[in-house]
């Protein structure tokens, strides 16, 4: 054997030797490491409780979740310098409130609120303090949540359909201890649809067995005569003031539904061109003169809630879509289409079906 074999050979049983006591320290070794992650996660729960006032969270087998001054663990560290964090108090239960309908202007704060709920619970859970002044919280085993707008292109799914997807599961899972927080659902359809579909939504949450504690956010203010309707609905609106031509946003929680989205306003805010602002304020004050002019109600909100309250009373079909007064028409092209085997068409045939789908359209 020459001596660069032996060199190798040597090499190869040192390296085995270490191995071998390497494998006797491994799980000692993880042991230890899980050990200080352990106290890693604990000494950050530490200093953020010290340095956020964060408060130890109760938690309890009932039913009641309770949280004073709650706020948002993120959103509050990234405000300037001097601005502080504006705390709401939020509570559920299934008493006398279940569910909660939460309206308000756009960009005011509902979806932070919903957040910010969904963290301080999952916060609580996981042994952390929590970002609030109290924190009563009832053991949750799951937090549902139906928030923001995506689609799946790959999978030929619009936004809309993603979130019918995502609402039929939560539905299909709920739990008497599930925390259920729904952003805007029925946003992407068309008006009366989407009201429909939300104010079914929020019926079956209310009248389901497992009575989950549910934060429904919506633009859709319809929503806000299900309190009237349903014992265990409470309306609750996040706060603004009118200045003039500006809105401010006091992003501070009350009780009783809001009337308006101030979507414009918001538009102007964005940076949209004065002409295109003017121009949507003459298309909005359009819609309300014919809405009021209608004799099934005094707004399209009258008109949906009477044709749910009243199924069957022979209102009128009114849907905001801009397709409407062509819908009966296009439906009867799309049978014709449907109906023709274009393979088998000759060119004649083909003009002649042409002039006729013209002619419906006249």
């Amino acid at each position: 054997m020459g001596a660069e074999e032996q060199i190798l050979r040597i090499e190869l049983e040192l390296y085995d030797a270490l191995l071998n006591e390497l494998y006797d320290y491994l799980a000692p070794v993880q042991t230890n490491g899980q050990l200080l992650a352990i106290m890693d996660c604990l000494c950050c729960f530490a200093h953020n409780a010290i340095h956020y006032q964060y408060k130890k969270p109760v938690l309890h087998s009932g039913d009641e979740w309770v949280v004073k001054e709650g706020r948002h663990p993120v959103i509050e560290r990234n405000l300037p310098p001097g601005e502080a964090y504006i705390s709401n108090d939020m509570e559920l239960n299934k008493d006398d409130q279940q569910i909660i309908i939460l309206t308000g202007p756009n960009m005011s704060g509902k979806s932070a609120l919903l957040r910010q709920t969904a963290l301080i619970t999952l916060m609580a859970h996981m042994g952390s303090f929590v970002p609030a002044s109290e924190a009563r919280l009832s053991l949750t085993d799951k937090i549902f949540t139906r928030v923001g707008a995506s689609d799946n292109l790959s999978g030929g799914e619009s936004t809309f359909m993603v979130e019918m997807n995502e609402t039929a599961s939560i539905i299909n899972n709920l739990t008497h201890r599930s925390l259920v927080l729904l952003d805007e659902i029925g946003r992407g359809t068309s008006t009366y649809d989407g009201i429909s579909i939300a104010w079914s939504i929020a019926e079956h949450l209310h009248q389901a067995p497992q009575q989950p504690k549910t934060l429904f956010a919506t633009h859709y203010h319809e929503l806000n005569e299900l309190e009237e309707k349903l014992p265990r609905v409470k309306n609750y609106h996040v706060t603004n003031k009118e200045a003039g031509n500006r809105i401010i946003f006091l992003r501070k929680l009350a009780r009783g539904g809001s009337t308006h989205s101030f979507g414009i306003h918001v538009a102007r805010m964005a940076g949209m061109p004065p002409s295109l602002i003017e121009r949507a304020n003459e298309i909005l004050k359009e819609l309300e003169t014919r809405s009021r002019q209608t004799d099934v109600g005094s707004s399209p909100a009258g008109t949906v809630l009477q044709q749910l309250n009243s199924p069957g009373a022979g209102n009128p079909k009114m849907q905001l879509s801009m397709f409407d007064a062509h819908s009966e028409t296009f439906e009867e092209i799309r049978q014709l289409l449907e109906g023709t085997d274009i393979n088998r068409l000759t060119p004649v045939e083909a003009l002649l079906k042409l002039q006729e789908i013209k002619g419906k359209l006249k």
